[in-house]
Formats: structure tokens, sequence, C-alpha cells
């Protein structure tokens, strides 16, 4: 058990050597290499897909589609907490969903999340899980990240940065 959780090179030591052939070890730092080098790729796929979704809670508070989500079934009006959330969560998500002005937009809407949290589920209670404020948190800090971290190959902003 202890051996599994060793680095590759005190693993290949304790091996046998009928197990432990150069081959293996090659094997290994192959793999690792080939999936590091899938980075910058999967940055795009987490801002695309986590765009996708965040889109989604906009377009359900301004205009109910995919399905509604405000009490009674309705739209936020726009000049509202919510309307004003929704319209930055449908604006700012379909840029990050094309990734286009990506830092500046991650970093406003982390800081909506964050706001969010505090001002619509922190009052409910300590725990994320059960103030209902998981979506909210987990949002804030995946574009706080992104907001650093750039969005990635697949984006308007790499292709006009090649340019």
């Amino acid at each position: 058990m202890l051996l599994y959780r060793a680095s590759p090179t005190v693993r290949m030591k304790c091996l046998p050597p009928s197990r432990a052939g150069p081959d293996n070890h090659a094997i290994m730092s192959t793999i690792a290499s080939r999936w590091i080098a899938l980075t910058p790729y999967l940055l795009s796929l987490l801002r695309i897909m986590a765009a996708f979704v965040f889109v989604e809670y906009g377009t359900g508070k301004m205009l109910a589609w995919p399905g509604p989500l405000m009490p009674g079934g309705g739209t936020a009006p726009l000049m509202t907490q919510a309307g004003i959330a929704g319209l930055l969560e449908m604006v700012g998500g379909g840029l990050l969903l094309v990734g286009l002005f990506t830092r500046p937009v991650a970093f406003l809407l982390s800081g909506e999340m964050a706001f969010a949290y505090f001002i619509g589920h922190a009052g409910k209670g300590f725990w994320p899980m059960l103030n209902g404020g998981a979506e909210a948190v987990t949002f804030c800090f995946l574009w706080l990240y992104i907001s650093a971290a750039g969005a990635g190959p697949w984006s308007l902003d790499a292709a006009l940065k090649r340019k």
C-alpha cells in the first residue's frame, strides 16, 4: 500500500526486477507529460462549460428560459437586484463562454457571486451546502481563478492576441 503512494522513482526502486524495467518509468513520464500538455485546453474547457451553466442562471432570471427562476415563474425586472444579477450573468457569462475580455469579466463576476453569497445565503447559516449558497461560492472562486489564469487557447482573447 505504501509503495503505491510513493513517488515514481521510489516505486521503481521498490518493485521486483521483472516489473521495474526502464519501460515502466518511461511510460509513466510519457503519460504525465501528455496530460500536463493538455492543461491549457482543459482550462478552456472548464471556462466554456462553467460559462454555459452560468448563462443559464442569467437567462432563467431575465428570460425565464430554459425555465423560470423567479418566484411566481416570471422574469426579474431589470432595475432590481435580481435583474442586475441576471443581466451580469447573461451578458458576462456569454462573454466568458466565447472567451472575450475574460480576465476583467471573470473578476467582475467573481465579485458578483461573492455579493450573492453574502446577501442571499450567508445569513441562513454557515455551511454553503445547507444555506443554498454552494453554487455562488463555487462560481465565485472559479471566476476568481479564471481571472488570474486567463481564457486558455480556445478563446477570442487568444485569437485576438495571435493577430
